[in-house]
């Protein structure tokens, strides 16, 4: 079986064989099952968006290029880091996935940039999208096979995607830690910076019209859940509470403090819901045209 038994003794057979991760009570059980729920959330959270873009048509116009490219980024990152630090072939499969959702959305929006701008290219812009779209596909399968032959430790890894890997002492390898808390907090400022330019986006559009909140919905439910998750985590054996929080730290800032970010969004979309500035304009114009019939 995976990972030292010997090591923990009254574990959770189901977390060993899954996670790799010793769960020995009920908290480490809950910070498990909150994580995996926060993985769903998230990997449900661009669909919406997806059915949003494709029933308006303006997401080059809802949406920030920089939200769309700072969320690649750190999404980008953590997919890096899950290979540096060796994770487990289902975390580097959700890596994987998070940065295909990513690339999708970007797609996405160059697709009707470009479509908006220049509707009589309509056929070539569809045959490009669906060569773009077969080819991060393949490409998505490429790296899952690599990943797959990734060989297991034998020691436990923490929750966390950018956890770094043990030693067989118990103790984590200053490199790999450095390297991983590095990568972790540039990906942290990359999440939270993405989500200015969207709030700054909505305010100058005074709408969102085009933006599905139920993308931010799944996110903030994600980031809370898994802010959870990591703070119910019991500390490793001789680890105190406060080094464990430290060791954590850029992953807790990333996800509720773009929680709170979020939440900007969401008065931003109660603020706007009665009205949308582009309804009104094309109102107004169809009735000036009338009026000059």
């Amino acid at each position: 079986p995976p990972g030292n038994l010997s090591d923990c003794p009254n574990g959770s057979l189901w977390v060993m064989d899954v996670f790799n991760e010793c769960a020995q009570d009920g908290w480490d059980i809950a910070s498990v099952i909150l994580g995996l729920v926060s993985i769903f959330c998230f990997a449900a959270a661009s669909f919406p968006q997806f059915y949003q873009a494709c029933k308006t048509g303006n997401m080059d116009r809802a949406l920030s290029i920089y939200f769309l490219l700072g969320w690649l980024g750190g999404d980008l990152l953590n997919l890096i880091g899950s290979f540096l630090a060796d994770q487990l072939p289902l975390q580097v499969y959700t890596a994987v996935y998070y940065v295909l959702a990513d690339l999708v959305m970007l797609s996405l929006y160059c697709y009707y940039k470009v479509k908006n701008q220049r509707g009589g290219f309509a056929t070539p812009i569809n045959a490009a999208f669906a060569f773009l779209s077969l080819g991060m596909v393949s490409a998505v399968s490429l790296l899952g096979r690599g990943a797959a032959v990734v060989p297991d430790l034998v020691t436990f890894k923490g929750r966390t995607l950018l956890s770094a890997g043990m030693d067989e002492l118990g103790s984590k390898p200053l490199t790999s830690e450095i390297i991983g808390f590095t990568i972790g907090s540039i990906s942290s400022v990359l999440y939270l910076c993405s989500r200015l330019p969207q709030i700054h986006t909505n305010y100058k559009r005074k709408s969102t019209d085009g933006v599905s909140y139920s993308l931010f919905a799944l996110v903030m439910l994600g980031n809370l859940l898994y802010g959870l998750s990591v703070l119910l985590k019991n500390p490793e054996p001789g680890q105190g509470e406060g080094v464990y929080i430290l060791h954590h730290l850029p992953w807790l800032v990333g996800s509720l403090g773009v929680l709170s970010l979020d939440v900007v969004i969401s008065f931003q979309f109660l603020t706007y819901r009665r009205g949308s500035p582009g309804t009104c304009e094309e109102r107004d114009a169809l009735l000036s045209e009338q009026g000059d019939s």
